[in-house]
């Protein structure tokens, strides 16, 4: 699984794709936080937040995990190298699993360098360090957990086709309906039925997350979403021994 995992981080610093998805995380991030003026900007808000990043992450890993996820298995098909890696003494779940891990590996290297944009934001607060800590963790942690399943969503999308393109687009779509979607159908809906909608969809409970307090019902709907995204895509994978 080890040697998976490795073959899949070298391939994706080996493209231009790898570079430029984080790049453009970074560098959006970085534009809207202190260089534009708007409603994210952290000199001009004048409020020691990184709000702004935690509301534009979402919706940046919205498009950017799914150019990272789409080539996964759709590279794979397309050059027939599908059936040799599972022709090797390894389970559809390890082959799953070490791409998962690979995808996972890649949010957590996009997120790394937005620490200096709390160290910053740290030693502008007057008096210094007047920033609420507490609330930033568990916002990494929501934006985590967030990418994280993004990445499961976009494995099973480019399990689906040979097709990158179509990969991406159908990433994005579900990805998109999960963390958006359920919100939508909240405002049309009353009652017990509009809160059960509410909680089925990611964008609650990573708001819960981002408050600050890590609530053990979140990360159960994190990491069942997970483990649901990844049983459809092994069950994606066994489809093609049963049609052979």
């Amino acid at each position: 699984m080890y040697t998976l995992f490795k073959k899949e981080i070298s391939s994706f610093f080996s493209s231009l794709m790898g570079y430029l998805t984080i790049t453009v995380f970074l560098v959006f991030t970085g534009l809207m936080l202190w260089v534009f003026r708007t409603s994210f900007n952290v000199l001009d808000y004048k409020y020691a937040g990184l709000d702004g990043l935690f509301l534009l992450g979402p919706f940046l890993y919205l498009f950017l995990i799914p150019a990272i996820t789409m080539r996964m298995f759709a590279e794979e098909k397309k050059n027939g190298t599908m059936e040799l890696l599972l022709t090797k003494p390894l389970s559809e779940f390890t082959i799953i699993f070490a791409k998962f891990l690979a995808g996972c590996t890649l949010v957590v290297i996009s997120l790394i360098p937005t620490v200096v944009y709390y160290w910053i934001v740290y030693r502008l607060g007057d008096p210094i360090g007047n920033i609420d800590t507490g609330s930033v963790v568990g916002s990494y942690i929501g934006l985590l957990f967030l990418g994280v399943v993004f990445v499961a969503i976009g494995l099973f999308a480019s399990s689906l086709t040979n097709n990158q393109i179509v990969a991406f687009i159908v990433a994005a779509l579900l990805c998109a309906f999960c963390y958006l979607g359920f919100d939508s159908l909240y405002a049309l809906v009353h009652g017990k039925t509009a809160l059960l909608l509410r909680t089925l969809g990611i964008q609650a409970h990573y708001e819960s997350i981002s408050r600050g307090v890590v609530d053990t019902r979140d990360v159960i709907y994190f990491l069942s979403v997970i483990t649901l995204f990844l049983m459809l895509t092994r069950l994606v994978l066994q489809s093609r021994k049963w049609q052979k």
